[in-house]
């Protein structure tokens, strides 16, 4: 596997690049606000030629770490959990109680990955992709399987001990 460490500020151009290239680009839309998902703390996972291998960024607030992008190149190898566990470990550390992620109502492979992990459905944010693409309208109609692209789902996990 990988090697998984904390982002440093070397980092910063090629995480912006592989968000570039993965997400479309570094800005994630968070609640109407832009979010510049190359600038926050998280974890890099560097494969053995150094290139970028999987990513987590978290952005914090007084009562949760919130997951903004995960991702690994290589799906269903274990990179995505180990890095989950890193932002665990990491919310922990700051004395935070749950992580919080969000997805789209099409993601299914990522509601299937977070509740695996011990994430609880939390809202339902219905319309919330399409107030967005009248903003983007890049965003496209449908998403992934085909399926209608409208809503946004959030999850929690809350931090205890686990």
């Amino acid at each position: 596997m990988p090697t998984a460490r904390a982002i440093d500020t070397s980092d910063r151009h090629p995480i912006r690049a592989f968000l570039d290239l993965r997400w479309g680009g570094p800005t994630i839309m968070l609640d109407g606000r832009a979010i510049d998902a190359a600038a926050l703390p998280g974890f890099v996972a560097l494969d053995a030629d150094g290139a970028i291998a999987g990513l987590i960024t978290l952005l914090d607030d007084a009562l949760q770490s919130e997951i903004v992008t995960l991702d690994a190149v290589q799906a269903q190898a274990g990179l995505g959990t180990h890095l989950l566990e890193l932002a665990a470990e990491r919310a922990r550390a700051l004395g935070l109680g749950r992580l919080l992620t969000r997805t789209t109502n099409d993601n299914l492979d990522a509601l299937r990955f977070y509740q695996l992990r011990g994430f609880r459905l939390h809202r339902l944010a219905a319309g919330a992709i399409d107030l967005e693409r009248e903003a983007d309208p890049a965003i496209p109609l449908l998403g992934r399987h085909g399926i209608p692209l409208h809503d946004e789902i959030s999850l929690i996990r809350v931090l205890g001990a686990d």
